[in-house]
């Protein structure tokens, strides 16, 4: 499951990006194109926000299911011994 999350956060993270770049150049302001570049700004912040804490979640993903693991190992070798 964390490296879905961490698909996701990268995704999130481009897309994050993407909109920063956007809200800098002048796609912004051509016509038939949202021309707000506080919008775009504010995006990117949003999706970066987002992004940030899927990997956060991703990250507490892995750690809970290694120390799980980790922990049958050691419940598994104390009842061979």
């Amino acid at each position: 499951m964390g490296r879905n999350l961490y698909i996701l956060a990268a995704t999130l993270g481009f897309f994050a990006i993407v909109s920063f770049v956007l809200s800098f150049t002048n796609v912004a302001h051509q016509f038939g194109s949202s021309g707000d570049a506080s919008l775009w700004r504010m995006t990117g912040f949003a999706l970066l926000c987002i992004g940030l804490v899927v990997a956060l979640l991703g990250v507490l993903s892995s750690l809970f299911e290694q120390a799980e693991r980790r922990a049958e190992d050691a419940r598994r070798q104390k009842r061979q011994r």
